[in-house]
């Protein structure tokens, strides 16, 4: 796809560009921009300003209530909300959740959940990893058992993200320890966080973050029309749901913004009283990783395109998340690089809101580290890159 824009498209983008301008509240950019934890009701003052304007569910079709935006028009709002330093939309109910239930979900559940998940009245997270069970995501061993009209939900979850502040997860249960193969056998069912055995404990992140958790169930009773799809069915919708996940991972719109700050820090940090942009070592990289960026972005495109066209992205989305991931690692290694001894992880309390103590070194050296460690586990969620390579091994190349 040819990434210049037609001019429906250049109007589109002043639209955007000014509804931010107008809409997105300072305090709240500056937040995004600064990296300050947000909280439960920043992502979801954010939601209400884009339900209220019709931007919120752009994975949904039309009838559903989604943007019907093309593809180069929701690069576009990608690319200027980040610009703005808008947050990012939490993606478990409305990018992941959603479209599984538009394809698989019965009429009773689609129009029970999908206006609440619209209308932000669920907050989700996903209960798909399990220690043991991370890439392997086959190997799940939390147990849903029949017991009149009820599932008694038995196991655990881990690197739940978000789950301190959701009050719905939907989970990747074995409903038949029997089965042949271990993809079978498993039924995608859906848990109230508030249901009697229900219970959230912090993991703490390599730079000191409180951003994903452990979830533990024990004799959880949920209804049996909890589930979505048939029973023991529910590996073909993980896939699905993981195909929204893998394509959203790309961060197309993240790494891009990320050069444009790598160019701003390297034209002012000094090596050999010259610019860093000037060093043949440190601008070849920036090269090689803006071009590896042009190129994912056209791929990252097509991709989008053909799922606007109702097409859901299929083992091109893993090879969109292995190179998007590498991506935005060798950015922010740049970032480090650039900020040099300043880059330092050890200063949490300057994340939090209303912290105005000095920042070591240059503005941008505060957040360079922090992004490095967070972001080293993008290569692993959603399917580790060398789970990635296998699937594209089988499902492209035949091998």
């Amino acid at each position: 796809m040819d990434l210049s824009y037609s001019d429906a498209d250049l109007a589109f983008q002043v639209d955007i560009r000014q509804w931010l301008k107008d809409r997105l509240p300072q305090d709240l950019s500056e937040k995004v921009r600064s990296g300050k934890r947000l909280q439960k009701g920043d992502f979801l003052a954010w939601h209400e300003m884009l339900r209220e304007r019709g931007f919120l569910a752009q994975m949904w079709p039309v009838e559903h209530g989604g943007t019907g935006w093309t593809a180069a028009e929701k690069a576009i709002f990608d690319e200027e909300c980040i610009a703005a330093a808008a947050p990012r939309v939490v993606p478990f109910g409305l990018n992941m959740l959603g479209p599984v239930l538009i394809k698989y979900g019965n009429q009773e559940q689609k129009d029970y959940y999908l206006p609440r998940i619209l209308n932000d009245d669920d907050f989700w997270c996903q209960g798909y990893s399990e220690p043991g069970s991370g890439s392997d995501l086959a190997s799940v061993k939390t147990s849903a058992v029949k017991d009149g009209d009820q599932w008694v939900i038995n196991g655990q979850k881990t690197w739940t993200t978000l789950a301190h502040f959701a009050d719905h997860i939907f989970c990747l249960c074995r409903t038949d320890p029997n089965a042949a193969k271990p993809q079978e056998g498993i039924s995608f069912i859906l848990v109230p966080m508030s249901t009697p055995g229900v219970e959230v404990r912090p993991i703490y992140t390599l730079e000191g973050e409180h951003e994903v958790n452990e979830v533990f169930l024990t004799d959880v009773r949920v209804p049996l029309e909890n589930i979505v799809g048939e029973e023991n069915k529910g590996w073909t919708l993980a896939k699905y749901l993981l195909t929204f996940e893998r394509t959203g991972i790309a961060n197309v719109g993240n790494s891009k913004a990320s050069i444009k700050g790598i160019k701003r820090a390297a034209s002012k940090v000094q090596k050999n009283g010259k610019p860093l942009l000037d060093d043949p070592y440190f601008s070849a990289r920036l090269g090689e990783v803006e071009i590896d960026l042009l190129a994912l972005e056209v791929f990252n495109n097509r991709i989008v395109a053909a799922a606007g066209a109702g097409k859901a992205p299929g083992a091109e989305s893993s090879l969109l998340k292995i190179k998007g991931t590498q991506i935005l690692q060798e950015t922010n290694d740049l970032s480090r690089r650039a900020a040099g001894p300043y880059a330092v992880p050890d200063l949490p309390e300057a994340f939090d809101p209303g912290w105005n103590g000095e920042a070591p070194g240059p503005e941008f050296a505060l957040t360079a580290a922090r992004k490095y460690f967070n972001n080293r586990k993008t290569s692993i969620y959603g399917g580790s890159n060398e789970i990635q390579r296998n699937i594209v091994t089988k499902a492209i190349l035949g091998l």
